[in-house]
């Protein structure tokens, strides 16, 4: 039986970071939506959709997440439990930067320009 989810590592212009609970992707391929009308199905639209990568990340004294807001251009890698890899390039951080000290965990996202998965 094949591993399908669990373990995953993410990594931001090579530097790797603790990743907390669940994360989510889009690889930002056309989003595409039904057009109809009283005589039926005339097609669909099609509208771009921003690639991203985003969950949560433990806090460690090594990481400046001032640093961490400031980040654009980056390449964010996101390593699946399956073998799938998940690369976002041309990256920027997209969160509020909102971090906790009960866990001290807080929001990732990362938006880009083009994503695309590795198998």
């Amino acid at each position: 039986m094949a591993r399908l989810g669990g373990t995953i590592s993410i990594k931001v212009d090579g530097e790797i970071y603790n990743a907390v609970g669940n994360f989510t992707y889009n690889l930002g391929q056309p989003l595409r939506a039904g057009l109809v009308g009283p005589d039926g199905v005339h097609g669909y639209s099609e509208m771009p959709q921003i690639p991203f990568i985003e969950g949560e990340i433990r806090d460690r004294r090594e990481i400046s997440l001032e640093t961490l807001q400031n980040l654009t251009d980056a390449t964010v890698t996101l390593e699946l439990a399956n073998g799938k890899v998940v690369v976002l390039r041309n990256a920027w951080y997209a969160s509020e930067g909102t971090f906790n000290t009960e866990e001290g965990n807080g929001a990732f996202r990362f938006e880009g320009l083009s994503g695309e998965e590795i198998r």
